[in-house]
């Protein structure tokens, strides 16, 4: 893997991660890399009935992601060019865990597994974590009519399985450093002494060559 920065911003709906990415990528003049959410047209009937329009929402993700990660490979592998990116393509995992059954979910991986077998990988990662109460003020905040119908319950659930995963994630993945903030504690939009100190952390692993090779 390259030494090139490449920072992945993880965490569920509503911590922000596009906020944190768009700020990173303006400090180290990155290239930004934002995932395509209101553009689905089958977020809207997700949230109404998960279970009927679960693996057309998660296929259409997928595919997008993996355009986007194809478009840049050829400059952040072969030009050295930063990027951070407001998801990790492994967030596919997450969702498709909790919402595909069955033969979807078989379909679903190897496709998964296919498409993202060269990708180029983040090198460090950035996960954001926040209590239910914080993630549904963010979201009511930030005003988007799609989100308006997303359930408690499934939220909560969401931000359990990026827990369970980052923990694993952390175990398989040794050599990827992961720095971890609470967004209860941090507001990193208002606040630039809590954003200086993501700065500082994400300064401290550039300075020490931690990144993976």
């Amino acid at each position: 893997m390259t030494s090139t920065p490449f920072i992945a911003v993880e965490g569920p709906i509503g911590v922000g991660k596009t906020s944190l990415a768009k700020a990173i990528s303006e400090h180290y003049t990155c290239k930004l890399l934002k995932e395509i959410v209101e553009e689905n047209p089958f977020l809207g009937k997700f949230y109404d009935n998960i279970e009927e329009w679960s693996f057309q929402t998660e296929m259409f993700f997928l595919c997008n992601r993996y355009k986007q990660l194809e478009d840049i490979q050829k400059d952040y592998l072969s030009q050295n060019i930063p990027v951070v990116s407001d998801y990790h393509i492994f967030k596919n995992r997450i969702f498709a865990g909790r919402t595909l059954t069955g033969s979807h979910y078989d379909k679903y991986m190897q496709i998964f597994d296919i498409l993202t077998k060269d990708m180029p990988v983040p090198n460090m990662i950035i996960y954001l974590n926040a209590s239910l109460d914080t993630l549904l003020k963010r979201i009511e905040l930030r005003g988007r009519n799609i989100e308006k119908q997303i359930d408690p319950a499934y939220l909560s659930q969401l931000a359990a399985d990026y827990e369970a995963f980052m923990v694993a994630f952390q175990k398989e993945h040794p050599e990827i450093p992961v720095l971890t903030f609470n967004g209860d504690e941090l507001d990193f939009v208002s606040q630039p002494k809590d954003k200086e100190r993501i700065f500082q952390a994400i300064e401290a692993v550039l300075q020490k060559g931690e990144l993976a090779r």
